[in-house]
């Protein structure tokens, strides 16, 4: 028996019949209760069942918002003569049956409040769609173009720099991003998005402005790798978050949609610097990105939104989160496994990026005209990013991320190392690639979400992107020590093994956290 059946049938049993119309009634009133939150209903429904006796009619009409459903429990109470046990019996049915018309609206409403409704769609939820867009374009455009500013700073200003001492210049660019990204997921859950991407807008424009003027490398490293960087991170997790506010059922098509942009950006950028580089030089080719940055900016600090409030403790007051990563969300293994799995898969996924250029140069194609086979593999990643997305949200985002990560292994060892100086094999890899890897980096997000409360997320994905962090921290560099071996294809080879293996490894983790989330069957969608 529920508690408002209980109270129902208590209320009934001392109660007083209603006297007949010739009789006549003491002063009545009529009292109207409309309640937003659970804990107001159950008050009412028990205010209800109180068992006072008074000389008046009460009438108390308790609506549930967000349902659409209204009940109406009628209390009476009149100073009449005791009723027959027939009477009795009658109305204590009569009550308990408005009651079981009442409870099912009770308790969908108190689902609500744990469960919150989205708007999966509508005009205010795609804009903000779209600001994640435009703000993406400025983090992952410029890291998916990140092998052309390799390839030319290794043969222009840092020359005389080894391969390894350049990959740290991308490697510490994108660990800021991600590591920095930690504390600003809970300032995102806790104060929305508006300041931290007003500030990211204001310092990746900085950063490329400086770019222009830098020339030795501890300029390029403060510049490209640490102004970008905390640029780039203050946007990460806004972007993202965002969207796990309007979207739930379709979070995964939401956010492929929103991480095309890494790709698109990775299309444009490649092909506006083989314009620009030989003709305007490399100052102004950075300033012109600069521009671009800055018309990104409008809708994004336009668009990008919060709706959910705050998680709040019992006080009522809401949980401010510490900007520190929170360590107990590894006893979860379901998230271990994940997080472990990402900081391999940025192992593998940063390494072609990177040298996918120098390693066509390296193979007899002109380095300039290389830079159009990273607009290939951005491309396949911008198909990559919807496909999945919108497949994921009907067979689930993890067999999604576990049937691409397949894919990543596959391209890297069955085509790219083979490859040689084969310019269709090549463009077939980074095409296939692209497809996979960025399927990858659009089902990761909703990957997270999926284990945690909406109104946490920016918690736990900023998290996870901290052991992501490490790993593309460390992984370009590995490649540019792996590279200068010279062992199998003048170590080229030894660096795409490197990439194929850290996959595989990531493949094993996600099964990993699956299994322990719903069991070893394939058609368990999850």
């Amino acid at each position: 028996m529920t508690l408002a059946q209980h109270n129902a049938e208590d209320t009934c049993l001392n109660n007083r019949r209603q006297p007949p119309a010739e009789e006549g009634v003491s002063q009545s009133s009529v009292l109207s209760l409309t309640t937003p939150t659970d804990s107001g209903i159950l008050d009412k429904a028990e205010s209800l069942g109180s068992g006072e006796s008074t000389s008046r009619e009460s009438l108390s009409r308790i609506s549930v918002p967000g349902n659409s459903l209204s009940k109406e429990v009628v209390a009476v109470d009149a100073e009449l003569d005791p009723p027959s046990r027939e009477d009795t019996d009658r109305d204590s049915v009569h009550h308990a049956n408005h009651y079981d018309a009442f409870e099912p609206a009770l308790h969908r409403s108190m689902s609500t409040a744990t469960h919150p409704d989205f708007p999966e769609g509508g005009l205010e939820a795609w804009l903000v769609v779209f600001g994640s867009f435009c703000a993406m374009i400025s983090v992952f455009g410029l890291i998916n173009s990140s092998a052309v500013f390799e390839s030319y700073f290794s043969t222009h200003q840092l020359i005389d720099n080894t391969a390894s001492e350049i990959g740290w210049i991308f490697s510490l660019y994108l660990f800021i991003v991600f590591f920095v990204g930690i504390q600003v997921g809970p300032v995102f859950d806790r104060y929305g998005a508006r300041i931290p991407v007003a500030a990211s807008s204001l310092l990746i424009v900085l950063s490329l402005m400086l770019l222009s003027l830098s020339e030795t490398y501890y300029q390029i490293i403060l510049t490209y790798s640490v102004l970008g960087g905390l640029g780039g991170a203050l946007l990460n997790s806004p972007a993202y978050g965002a969207i796990a506010h309007f979207f739930d059922e379709r979070r995964g098509l939401a956010t492929g949609i929103a991480t095309t942009s890494g790709g698109l950006g990775g299309i444009i950028f490649p092909i506006i610097l083989r314009e620009m580089l030989p003709n305007l030089g490399f100052p102004w080719s950075c300033r012109v990105l600069g521009f671009i940055m800055i018309g990104l900016a409008v809708p994004a600090n336009l668009f990008i939104k919060t709706r959910l409030r705050p998680k709040r403790g019992p006080d009522g007051h809401p949980i401010i989160a510490s900007v520190w990563p929170d360590l107990t969300i590894f006893r979860d293994l379901r998230f271990a496994f994940s997080a472990i799995g990402i900081f391999f898969m940025e192992w593998g996924l940063f390494v072609p990026l990177t040298f996918i250029i120098s390693y066509a140069a390296a193979h007899g194609q002109d380095a300039t005209e290389s830079y159009v086979l990273l607009s290939y593999l951005n491309a396949g990643s911008v198909v990559g990013r919807i496909l999945p997305g919108f497949l994921a949200d009907k067979f689930g985002r993890f067999n999604m991320v576990l049937v691409t990560i397949s894919l990543c292994v596959i391209t890297l060892l069955a085509l790219w190392l083979p490859a040689g100086d084969s310019p269709a094999m090549l463009i077939a890899y980074a095409v296939l690639f692209g497809f996979a890897s960025g399927s990858n980096l659009g089902l990761l997000p909703v990957c997270v979400g999926q284990l945690c409360d909406h109104r946490q997320f920016g918690l736990y994905f900023s998290t996870a992107m901290m052991a992501a962090s490490f790993g593309t921290l460390s992984s370009v560099p590995i490649g540019g020590a792996l590279l200068e071996t010279g062992k199998l294809d003048d170590g080229w080879g030894v660096v795409i093994i490197f990439a194929g293996a850290s996959y595989a490894v990531a493949l094993g983790c996600y099964t990993m956290a699956r299994v322990l989330a719903v069991g070893w069957s394939p058609l368990q969608k999850f």
